[in-house]
């Protein structure tokens, strides 16, 4: 197997990029790395917002390991499940991660679910806690993408744009290989190259966008949960489109429709819908509330002008 790596209208040529570091005669995978750095970050930063709004961090650290530990199981579920011709005929290898094979809708989802038990368990607010959840996650997924740059994988079909990027065809798996990347395919000193659309590096730089938004917006946010509602709208957009480009899609059996480019559209249905109407009943609230506090004014007017024509009254 050849480890280069290139970006040739960027002028980048990585030599030698391999999937793993050897420390101590054991093989760690840089995905399992830059996994577990994410999630690390992740805690530190639970921990510092719950200290700095005056929550209890240990709170935090309960809820995520179990999301972890739920959001691994539920991204690796939601991959075999969609590409069980791969496991099939060994059933054993749906438990090796090593190769990668992680779908992050399946991890948010299993997440999703740890958190929510926890939460009402623990009696916390809800819109907090996914609010803070939202910015977690969309920090984990942009940092993990970086991945799947070490195991050459999620990429698009053939482009010659100004992010290209070249692999050697030996280090990809072959079923990601489309008939368009092999028709372009180029032989240098006598190994064979394919150039793919970067889409691990798209859905990366449109994470680190969404997540200096949010983080951004925080502060203003109108209500508890919102930040939540605005990453799953933000992110569903984003990986409706890169997920049409991809050439490892997830395919629903029968139809053979991505299910991840699917799930994106419900979700910024839903997301769009949901956001439209708490804003609606909030206006109804603020518009409610207001209409009874001119009331109790008029109300309190009209005892003050009584009293003041009684006392008049009274004067004569």
């Amino acid at each position: 197997m050849h480890y280069d790596i290139s970006f040739p209208n960027l002028g980048i040529y990585l030599e030698h990029v391999g999937k793993s570091i050897s420390i101590f005669g054991f093989e760690i995978a840089y995905y399992g790395i830059i996994i577990g750095s994410a999630m690390l970050i992740g805690f530190l930063w639970a921990f510092h917002d719950a200290k700095k709004t005056g929550q209890n961090p240990d709170d935090y650290l309960d809820l995520g390991l179990a999301g972890i530990i739920c959001g691994i199981v539920g991204a690796r579920i939601y991959y075999v499940v969609f590409s069980w011709d791969m496991y099939k005929d060994n059933i054993l290898n749906v438990f090796n991660l090593r190769e990668g094979g992680l779908a992050i809708y399946g991890g948010v989802i299993g997440a999703v679910i740890a958190v929510l038990i926890g939460v009402k368990m623990k009696r916390m607010k809800v819109g907090v806690v996914f609010d803070m959840m939202a910015v977690l996650i969309l920090n984990g997924q942009m940092l993990g993408r970086w991945g799947n740059f070490f195991n050459r994988e999620v990429f698009g079909d053939y482009t010659d744009s100004l992010l290209a990027m070249r692999l050697p065809l030996d280090a990809v798996r072959p079923q990601d290989v489309s008939d368009l990347m092999r028709q372009h395919m180029v032989e240098i000193e006598g190994v064979s190259y394919i150039q793919v659309e970067p889409t691990f590096l798209y859905e990366s730089l449109w994470c680190a966008a969404l997540l200096i938004f949010l983080v951004a917006y925080r502060r203003h946010k109108k209500y508890d949960g919102e930040i939540f509602l605005l990453y799953m709208f933000g992110y569903g957009l984003g990986r409706f489109w890169i997920e049409g480009i991809r050439t490892d899609q997830l395919l629903l059996p029968g139809i053979g429709f991505p299910v991840s480019q699917l799930l994106a559209a419900v979700i910024v249905v839903v997301t769009t819908a949901a956001m439209i109407l708490i804003r609606m009943r909030k206006r109804k609230d603020v518009r409610h509330n207001g209409e009874e506090h001119q009331e109790e004014h008029g109300e309190e007017r009209d005892e003050e002008r009584d009293e003041e024509q009684g006392e008049k009254q009274g004067d004569k």
